[in-house]
């Protein structure tokens, strides 16, 4: 991958030097941040609130493959994935500690293109990079993001809080993530076999973007401040919708309706399941990384809901004994089922 460029080896560094060089450039914005990346820890203070912390690992050839994905894309998407865990507590958030293990085939120049990405996630988010760690690694590249954000007690949102009749809503669109992994996997396998055959991805860039490049969706954690509606359940669609909303049913012991009909998907992400011989209802549900928030609301604020363009009502909850359904556009309804990401899949 960096045959053809100037190579600078990251032994020649030794692991303080190279956490010196990338992060000499660090500017603390956050008033929470007494004292970031230079001492043994990082010092935060939130007075007054309730801390939120998550952490996510990422592993080259389980959770990406750097055949089609850029580094800095790479960098910004492991910021994204782990700040999208802090607003789905309806929180803020401000720090992030970032840890990589880096094999001996990724130069100098490799490691500061994936910290771009990262630097350019924390610029447009507003987030502190406080601290991490660096290590050698047989197994691949190793990025491991833990996040740090607050809230209010009285504002964070639980899965396990969703009531009877809360109305389920979700962000955005779903499917894309899915749909633009299976674009990029397609035109792999043709370089493979044909390394003279450029790739064909003309026409795709939103749903290729929302494989590489997701956004946490801190804007709607916001919106919903600003129209004064507060979530009575949320998570994020980190793993397929299904799987999400099992996740808040099975915590808060309740059942629900979700509607196919109802489900948001982009013109592109349809086309192009087609063109796959997926069905597009598929992907959203079991697809996963899209990033979207899943909340519930009470059906008091439908006024407020219906009129956000970003946020689609998909269904509603339900009592437990009614069970966890899907409602398909013909009217028959099936038990809602999560076929999506395992982190632990059966040995072959």
């Amino acid at each position: 991958m960096f045959e053809n460029s100037e190579r600078s080896n990251i032994e020649t560094l030794g692991e303080f030097g190279l956490i010196d060089h990338l992060t000499k450039n660090i500017n603390l914005t956050q008033k929470s941040t007494l004292k970031g990346v230079g001492d043994d820890a990082a010092v935060l203070d939130f007075p007054g609130k309730k801390v939120l912390v998550s952490t996510d690992m990422l592993l080259e050839g389980i959770h990406f493959d750097l055949a089609y994905t850029p580094l800095k894309h790479l960098g910004y998407k492991a910021i994204q994935v782990n700040l999208s865990d802090i607003y789905a507590m309806n929180g803020t958030a401000t720090q992030v500690i970032v840890s990589l293990g880096v094999s001996s085939k990724f130069p100098l120049e490799a490691v500061e293109e994936l910290y771009a990405g990262i630097y350019l996630a924390c610029e447009k988010y507003g987030i502190d990079l406080v601290g991490g760690d660096t290590t050698s690694s047989k197994q691949g590249l190793v990025i491991s993001v833990t996040a740090i954000g607050y809230a209010d007690e009285k504002d964070i949102v639980y899965r396990n809080t969703a009531e009877e009749g809360d109305l389920l809503c979700v962000s955005g669109d779903l499917g894309g993530a899915y749909t633009g992994l299976q674009l990029l996997e397609r035109e792999k396998m043709i370089y493979i076999e044909n390394p003279n055959i450029q790739p064909d991805l003309e026409g795709k860039d939103y749903i290729i973007e929302r494989q590489l490049k997701p956004e946490a969706r801190k804007d709607i954690v916001e919106l919903l401040k600003d129209i004064k509606v507060k979530p009575t359940s949320m998570i994020d669609v980190s793993d397929g919708l299904a799987s999400e909303i099992l996740h808040i049913c099975n915590q808060s012991k309740k059942g629900c309706n979700l509607y196919e009909d109802k489900i948001p998907l982009d013109p592109m992400t349809f086309e192009t399941a087609r063109e796959f011989n997926l069905d597009p209802t598929i992907c959203a549900l079991s697809g996963g990384e899209d990033y979207e928030l899943l909340f519930t609301v009470k059906q008091a604020d439908y006024d407020k809901i219906k009129l956000q363009m970003d946020i689609t009502i998909i269904g509603h909850i339900t009592e437990r004994s009614a069970g966890c359904n899907l409602v398909t556009k013909a009217g028959v309804v099936h038990p809602l089922k999560a076929q999506g990401w395992n982190a632990f899949p059966p040995a072959p």
